[in-house]
């Protein structure tokens, strides 16, 4: 169906083109004003001709064509991506050295099995 929809815009669009570029221009009937004769001088426009009924009609399903590509083709998509978030587990930060830790000068304390005792800390003076 978009691949019928795209032709008929593209014939649309030509013929578009073509029936504006046939009409004459209003700066043709402002010319005669000063030395001939004109229909109208920013006068009343009078009926409307066969061409510019027929650049309405081109231009209006140049317009109907041009919305429903654009609903049909977005359809079905998403700029929003709706996937969630990946989950990553973090493992709790542990020291990878049994050295002293740094600026302390004592040893660091290692996790306990429950019911052991703490090593006892030196007490600063």
């Amino acid at each position: 169906m978009t691949i019928l929809l795209i032709i008929i815009h593209v014939i649309v669009c030509l013929f578009l083109i073509a029936v504006v570029l046939l009409q004459s221009g209003k700066g043709a009937e402002l010319g005669a004003a000063f030395g001939g004769s004109s229909q109208t001088l920013f006068g009343g426009r009078g009926a409307a001709t066969f061409m510019s009924k027929l650049t309405t009609i081109a231009a209006v399903v140049f317009m109907l064509t041009s919305f429903t590509l654009a609903v049909v083709t977005t359809r079905g998509s998403s700029s929003v991506i709706k996937k969630g978030a990946p989950v990553t587990e973090q493992q709790p930060a542990v020291p990878s050295s049994t050295g002293p830790v740094q600026g302390t000068g004592t040893a660091p304390v290692q996790p306990s099995q429950p019911g052991t005792p703490l090593p006892a800390q030196p007490q600063s003076k």
